[in-house]
């Protein structure tokens, strides 16, 4: 399984204007081009899918810039990351393949959906119970912090 280009820069994105909403600043396109190391074009293109979708608004002019719409710890990864690339098993996925369930050679009774299903459930947990804010800690600390949050939560 991978993610996206534009999956990967949403995250970055949102993560450094996190920073800037702490400081009380916005950035421009260059600025975030700049310090992620992602064309101008790219940071466009992404940062409108993020400002279409409520998570941050623009401001034009000499003191603009793009800032987050609401604190960080709103934000849910889960949220952005279905926005950004949707969901890993869409649960129509049989549907638009076999349109005739009757004679799908995998029967309504698969084995092969329910893990996908289940793998899917598991992305779910861990990305709806994450916040902006806790992508914006040390490595360190996200991976203590969040392991504990995730492994409480877990219903195997």
């Amino acid at each position: 399984m991978k993610f996206t280009s534009q999956e990967e820069y949403g995250l970055r994105l949102l993560v450094r204007l996190g920073y800037a909403h702490k400081n009380g600043v916005g950035l421009t396109i260059p600025e975030i081009s700049s310090k992620e190391q992602i064309t101008e074009h790219n940071v466009a293109k992404t940062l409108r899918i993020l400002r279409m979708s409520g998570f941050l608004e623009s401001e034009r002019g000499r003191t603009g810039g793009y800032t987050l719409t609401r604190e960080p710890k709103e934000i849910i990864i889960g949220d952005v990351m279905n926005i950004l690339g949707g969901k890993f098993f869409e649960s129509t996925y049989c549907e638009s393949h076999s349109p005739d369930l009757s004679i799908c050679n995998h029967t309504p009774d698969c084995s092969i959906r329910s893990f996908w299903k289940i793998i899917q459930n598991s992305i779910d947990s861990v990305m709806n119970n994450l916040t902006l804010n806790d992508l914006m800690g040390t490595e360190k600390l996200f991976f203590e912090e969040t392991n504990k949050k995730i492994v409480s939560k877990e219903t195997f």
